[in-house]
Formats: C-alpha cells, sequence, structure tokens
C-alpha cells in the first residue's frame, strides 16, 4: 500500500507520462487564456451600464425564462447555473460588475437557463449523466491502480479491474463531450440576445463579448481533449497487460 503515496505506477509508463504532461500543458493553456482574457476585458465597461445580474435577468426575459433566481456567489469565475434550484449563481465580479467580461459570463449562464426552459436535450444528457461522472470521476484511478498491482498475481481479477477502470474513466470523458455543445449552444443564445436587446450597443463591445466566451469555450475543449489522450493511453496499457 505505500507504494500508492510514494510513486504513481502509471506515470511509469511513457505513453501515459507523455499524455498526461500534455494535458496539463494545454489545460494550464486554456485556463491562463480565460483567466487573462476575463481580466483584460472586465476593465472596458458596456454603454448600456448594466450589472451581470442585470444582463443575466435580461437574457433570461428574452427568452421566456420564468422563475429562476439570480444569486450572487463567492469565488473568482465560479459562475454556473442549478437546474435543479433553477438558480444562476454569479461570482461578485460577474454580478456587480458593468464590464464586457461580466455582461458575456452572466449572459452564458443566463443562456443554460433559457437551454432549461426550451428543454435542449443535450443539457438534459448531461444533467442525467452528473452521476455516472461524480463517480468514475473519484474512482477510476484506484481501480484501474489495483488491477495492476493484482495483475502479476491474479489472472482474471487484475485485468478485470483495469478494464473496469477504463470504462470508468471512458464515462468522464463522455461526460465532458457531452458537455461541449450545451456551452457551445449557451454562448451562442447568450450573444444573439446580447446583440438583439443592445446590451451589447457596438462592434468593439461585440467583439469582448465573444473573446471572452471563447476563451472559456476552450477551456472545456481542452479539457476534454487531455481526457482523450489519458484514455488512450490507458487503453494501450491495459491491452498490454
Amino acid at each position: 500500500m505505500l507504494s500508492f503515496f510514494f510513486f504513481d505506477p502509471l506515470l511509469m509508463n511513457p505513453v501515459y507520462l507523455v499524455a498526461t504532461l500534455l494535458g496539463i500543458i494545454v489545460t494550464t493553456w486554456a485556463q491562463h487564456r480565460v483567466t487573462s482574457t476575463f481580466k483584460k476585458f472586465a476593465e472596458v465597461g458596456v454603454q448600456s451600464g448594466m450589472t451581470g445580474a442585470e444582463a443575466a435577468a435580461a437574457v433570461c426575459r428574452s427568452g421566456g425564462v420564468e422563475g429562476v433566481t439570480i444569486e450572487r456567489s463567492s469565488g473568482f469565475l465560479s459562475d454556473h447555473y442549478d437546474p435543479r434550484a433553477r438558480a444562476l449563481r454569479l461570482s461578485p465580479d460577474v454580478y456587480d460588475g458593468r464590464s464586457i467580461s461580466a455582461i458575456a459570463v452572466a449572459a452564458h449562464e443566463a443562456g443554460h437557463s433559457i437551454q432549461d426552459a426550451v428543454d435542449y436535450a443535450p443539457l438534459g444528457w448531461r444533467s442525467t449523466f452528473v452521476p455516472v461522472a461524480q463517480v468514475g470521476g473519484r474512482a477510476w484511478y484506484f481501480v484501474f491502480i489495483i488491477g495492476m498491482f493484482l495483475n502479476s498475481s491474479e489472472a482474471i481479477l487484475g485485468p478485470l479491474l483495469m478494464q473496469v477502470g477504463v470504462a470508468l474513466f471512458a464515462g468522464l470523458v463522455f461526460f465532458q463531450l457531452l458537455t461541449l455543445p450545451v456551452e457551445i449552444d449557451a454562448s451562442r443564445r447568450a450573444k444573439a440576445v446580447l446583440v438583439s436587446t443592445g446590451i451589447v450597443s457596438n462592434q468593439q463591445e461585440e467583439e469582448g463579448v465573444s473573446k471572452v466566451l471563447d476563451a472559456a469555450a476552450m477551456t472545456y475543449v481542452a479539457a476534454a481533449a487531455a481526457s482523450i489522450m489519458q484514455l488512450i493511453a490507458l487503453l494501450m496499457r491495459s491491452r498490454r497487460e
């Protein structure tokens, strides 16, 4: 058991090591891009003078959404829509901000509430798959590693556990792939409403909103790409055993 704490046996495999390092590089770059883009456009105000909370409310009204609460949450870029509570939870910089960044992020989250109101299928699929992704995300590593240790002494159980670990991780990857169309569609809805309602009133603001939302979308793309690389490496590792 001590080996679990002193070294990662998966990282002894060069294919998995390269896939993991590339994934870290890609996701770190994407996170840096979204943070720097948000901070850049957080310094640029919008002519409408709306706060993020006001913009979110306007997007909800424009989309025919009723009964959704807009709440201030804690943390930086912790913004999200909770379909179970029908609540938009916006970070302080977004809730109170009157910048392009605040408007863009708030409108994006309001886009999720519109998806919920119109029964946008991918959002429902993603919500249904959340428990599977949560279990897989926590358990896959330990199941796979136990399978690796048992593989040399247990002809059946070891390889079986490795396959189960791969299947659990594949479920997490599938959840990330489901997330992509949901996030892209929410941004599309947000951009359309911001322009049609006049919340975004000129080309500079429109371009700024697009840059903020595109940078945010890239984090989901990067996470999915990194996970796919890891999944391929896990499959190669499990088939060698």
